[in-house]
């Protein structure tokens, strides 16, 4: 390993996430091009550097530094360039020169120990002397805390916030009570905090630990779709986490719920619920607010039906008993609920909706949670819809108050609410607790919401089962479409959906136009039918791209699971070629024309859609769990990939930031929630229980448009439409709403 001693003459890039940093270097008189974390190291100091040498096969020579020490100057030639690189604000290069020449090699003891004197110097305030100190004070400080963080494993952009957060009392906290970092610096875990405490010493049966301990447990549940736990099975899942025993958990649940970190509440079977503040909070709050928009309007249901006949008779629809109702009570309620299978007419439903409203002279939104869902809904409504970040007007930041944990801010809320007369939500089965809950804020008492979704459908990506709770507990008014109309009785598709939902066994005699099961008895069999399916087959009896044909199956893990297939596909679809540019991270390769998909909420990352000559025509913050796209550049220069999602919003990502996208030739069925494709390829083998069920199945047929084809194991597919058992997905909107209803 080289060893480097020198000063920094450039900064050339740094990505400010993670302090990846590239930058020229001076040492023994030589120009050096170095790499690796530098987060807060400015031109014009000295350092001594630790790496090797390699070769890139664009920029050439370079230095990957694995460690550094930042080195005091050494000289008073090395001083004046320190304080006249344009890292300490307020002195340029002429201040610098008459600082070190009055204090000479005393230059920094001055600064540090005896800031005033620098008044002595002509052009320096007493204000501005104490200024210049507390700023290369400031940086030495940053300096020492990123050295000392680093030895935990804390680098870049994470030890950067713990430092902003704590300053110089990290130490004190590193040393005592590392789990706070964890409780109060986003995007660090229980486990990190967890092997540093066993670094520095801090016992097992710590009261920080185990209450650390089940707040983790809590934030693990949130991510499997719980907004609480059963106070039995966090209270063993600590144990087994922890090491520790059950008295020692019990007395921490008991000090959490004092300390008001955790709520606890009992449902009406007696079960005992453990909540993060945060979800007990959204859930009481979306309770009450739904309430009060709970109200009655007084409508003439003869005139209203007029109205309907009419619409009816010009836009040559014609509505059964249900549809009429849904749209009287619709006119009729403040909030209400239309649900119903595919083919039951909601589109047309909704569509009427909108025309009685019209003629009411009521300004109407639509939105859906996805982008795909908003095209859709826009494409058969022929009105525009947004996607409700979009609607709300995401800002981009992130809330991370006690009260709602770390999710989106939008400008659209309780103090500026969104200003219309009538709101329609679509695929509400996609909505989580928290987005319900933004959404509910910017809704003012007065405005009529619509919502409406397929509650047979999987439940959202996120913490919650908002439309199933709603409907379940009984508090409004709703109504379930049940006839399947004509144009969609002549779809298998449709069909047989219904069927695998009521439990029948569905004939796969392949007699269909667009539902199709080939039988083949092992994986490589199956992903060989399949590629050809995709590559050659679909595209056209479709009539679409091959980017379009989505490949959907049920688990991540094993031989056709997401991860195996996505590679299969990559090198099938879209090939290794010299003309294509390459980022390859541990774990995963990208390829200039991958399909991929964002798999978190940023609502950071910026997107623009250009027009003719590359000019931009819109811009905007935000994108969200499974959003697809392509990528369309990457640049090893810059360090970035660009992506292409729909509508054309491109969005540059920071090499550091590749760990949001994943490939997306395959994704798991419920990662394709919301979203429908002109055709879908499903892979049948036997698999977990919990994921091979009616629910699944039902999901993944009704995504497809023109055509569905199952390649696999016949018995799997009768098992899967046999098997009802669901993952249990633990949450309380129904009580907080009958709760709401007593008070």
């Amino acid at each position: 390993m080289e060893e480097l001693t020198g000063y920094v003459e450039n900064i050339i890039f740094r990505n400010a996430d993670n302090g990846y940093t590239v930058l020229d270097f001076v040492a023994d008189e030589e120009m050096i091009t170095c790499v690796g974390l530098f987060p807060t190291i400015g031109e014009g100091e000295n350092l001594l550097l630790r790496g090797d040498y390699t070769e890139h096969p664009t920029y050439g020579r370079q230095l990957k530094v694995a460690s550094y020490d930042v080195v005091a100057p050494a000289d008073e030639l090395s001083m004046e360039r320190y304080l006249g690189s344009g890292a300490i604000r307020g002195i340029g290069p002429k201040l610098a020169a008459r600082i070190v020449k009055q204090f000479g090699a005393d230059t920094f003891r001055i600064i540090e120990e005896e800031p005033e004197r620098l008044a002595e110097v002509k052009g320096i305030s007493l204000n501005k002397a104490m200024e210049i100190s507390d700023q290369i004070v400031g940086a030495k400080d940053i300096r020492n805390a990123m050295i000392f963080l680093d030895k935990y494993g804390l680098h870049g952009n994470t030890a950067i916030k713990i430092y902003n957060r704590f300053g110089n009392d990290i130490y004190t906290v590193i040393q005592s009570n590392p789990y706070r970092i964890a409780d109060e610096v986003s995007g660090i875990g229980f486990k990190t905090a967890d092997e540093i405490a066993s670094q520095v010493g801090i016992k097992v049966d710590s009261e920080f630990r185990i209450k650390g301990g089940i707040q983790y447990i809590l934030s693990q549940g949130a991510g499997l779709g719980h907004t609480y736990l059963p106070i039995e099975t966090l209270q063993q899942m600590s144990v087994d986490l922890l090491g520790v025993e059950a008295s020692a958990v019990e007395a921490q649940v008991k000090n959490l719920a004092m300390d008001k970190k955790i709520i606890i509440k009992t449902d009406g079977e007696g079960v005992r619920q453990v909540y993060s503040r945060a979800f007990y909070r959204m859930e009481e709050s979306i309770a009450g607010m739904l309430r009060e928009l709970d109200v009655t309007y007084k409508v003439d249901k003869a005139d209203l039906e007029k109205v309907i006949r009419r619409i009816e008779k010009d836009e040559e629809i014609e509505l059964d008993e249900l549809q009429k109702n849904a749209v009287i009570s619709a006119a009729e309620r403040g909030f209400f609920i239309l649900t119903g299978g595919p083919g039951t007419g909601k589109t047309t439903t909704i569509t009427t909706m909108i025309h009685v409203f019209e003629e009411e002279g009521y300004s109407i939104f639509l939105a859906a949670p996805t982008g795909r869902a908003a095209k859709r809904m826009s494409e058969a409504t022929g009105y525009e819809a947004r996607t409700i970040h979009r609607m709300l007007e995401v800002t981009g930041k992130i809330s991370d108050d006690d009260d709602t944990a770390s999710f989106a801010k939008f400008e659209r809320n309780e103090d500026n609410p969104l200003e219309c007369d009538v709101i329609i939500i679509d695929e509400m089965s996609m909505v989580d607790v928290s987005l319900m809950y933004s959404l509910l804020k910017a809704v003012s008492p007065g405005t009529r919401l619509i919502i409406v979704g397929d509650v047979n459908q999987l439940p959202s990506v996120g913490p919650g089962n908002v439309l199933k709770d709603i409907l379940g507990s009984d508090k409004f008014c709703s109504v379930t479409l049940e006839k399947i109309f004509r144009q969609a009785q002549e779809s298998d598709i449709v069909m047989n959906a219904h069927k695998i939902h009521q439990g029948q066994h569905v004939v796969l005699d392949n007699k269909s136009k667009d539902f199709f099961f080939l039988r083949r008895d092992d994986a490589d069999t199956i992903i060989s039918v399949m590629l050809t399916l995709v590559k050659e087959k679909m595209p056209k009896y479709v009539d679409a791209s091959i980017s379009d044909i989505q490949v959907l199956t049920p688990t991540r893990k094993g031989l056709i699971g997401v991860e195996r297939l996505n590679g299969i596909l990559q090198r099938c679809l879209n090939p290794e070629s010299p003309e294509k540019k390459e980022w390859k991270g541990e774990t995963r390769l990208f390829r200039e024309g991958d399909k991929v998909m964002q798999i978190r909420n940023n609502y950071q990352l910026e997107w623009e859609v250009s027009g003719k000559y590359g000019i931009t025509i819109d811009k905007g913050l935000g994108v969200f769990n499974g959003d697809v796209g392509i990528i369309k550049d990457i640049n090893d220069w810059a360090k970035s990939v660009t992506v292409e999602f729909e509508e054309g919003r491109k969005v540059v990502y920071p090499f550091a930031n590749l760990d949001e996208l994943e490939l997306a030739y395959a994704i798991t069925i419920h990662k394709s929630q919301g979203s429908e494709y002109p055709a879908v390829v499903m892979p049948i083998m036997d698999g977990p229980r919990m994921l091979m069920n009616r629910n699944i199945l039902y999901t993944a047929i009704t995504r497809a448009k023109k055509c569905v084809t199952m390649v696999g194991d016949a018995d799997v597919f009768y098992s899967m439409v046999d098997n009802t058992s669901q993952a249990k997905r633990y949450s309380g909107l129904k009580d907080r709403i009958q709760e709401a209803f007593r008070v």
